[in-house]
């Protein structure tokens, strides 16, 4: 049974859009809705809530933009709107949003990951997962292919930073990663094309991944995390010096 609503939170009006919002986080918080559970319809929805059905449309977009929900058409078992748990691709929509308005400098980025990385890698060098982390010896192996393209190296760096965090075992580290790298990946990209030398950064890429993970497996917890944080600001500041970083990220 869905619960009543209310139209203010703490004495502060809240739009129609904001009515559908605050109920669905309230359902979910109650446990009334469970990831894989559905919506009930957008007609019942908006009679529940008195609102219309626009509004409820309108905020079933967001919710999707923000990963809580899937919405299918048809009749079959992936009809309706059903709760998913993606936190990790709502982050990531919001950060590129707003990366893309230039008020996100760079080297604040950089700061996140450094804080991030660090404790993942102590944390993955005390208690690691061991699935995760022969997931990253694997990776780094793919990034060994001779003549492997630019792109194909970072998509693989990344999954390679991504996994360290997930073998952490923190669940909102890893959605934070995960979306770090999605969103600055074009921009990634872009630094490796104006470096002068990507064979000899490649190069250099790969050995210090081999030094991070052989420092997490063997349980070198402060190791682990002085590597990770001397790799993730050596790019930057090679970067710096090729003349991108001081121009905030660029899409």
């Amino acid at each position: 049974m869905w619960s009543d609503h209310t139209r203010a939170r703490a004495g502060v009006a809240v739009s129609g859009f904001g009515v559908v919002l605050a109920h669905v986080e309230a359902e979910l918080a109650a446990g009334r809705l469970v990831v894989g559970g559905q919506l009930p319809p957008e007609r019942r929805l908006a009679g529940e809530l008195g609102v219309s059905r626009s509004t409820v449309r309108e905020a079933i977009r967001a919710l999707q933009a923000l990963g809580v929900v899937r919405s299918g058409v048809g009749s079959g078992p992936d009809a309706g709107t059903t709760v998913i748990a993606d936190p990790a691709g709502g982050i990531g929509a919001a950060l590129r949003l707003h990366l893309a308005t230039r008020r996100l400098p760079l080297a604040d980025l950089v700061g996140t990951r450094v804080l991030l990385e660090g404790a993942s890698a102590r944390a993955a060098a005390a208690r690691g997962d061991a699935a995760e982390l022969a997931a990253a010896g694997e990776l780094l192996d793919r990034m060994d292919a001779p003549g492997i393209g630019a792109e194909e190296f970072h998509r693989l760096d990344a999954d390679f930073h991504v996994a360290l965090t997930r073998a952490a075992g923190n669940a909102v580290n890893t959605a934070v990663m995960t979306a770090l790298r999605d969103a600055i990946h074009h921009t990634v990209l872009r630094a490796v094309a104006e470096l002068p030398d990507w064979a000899g950064t490649a190069r250099r890429l790969r050995a210090e991944h081999r030094a991070v993970l052989a420092a997490v497996l063997a349980g070198e917890e402060d190791a682990a995390a002085e590597l990770v944080t001397a790799h993730v600001e050596g790019f930057h500041r090679e970067w710096e010096r090729a003349g991108r970083g001081d121009r905030g990220v660029d899409h």
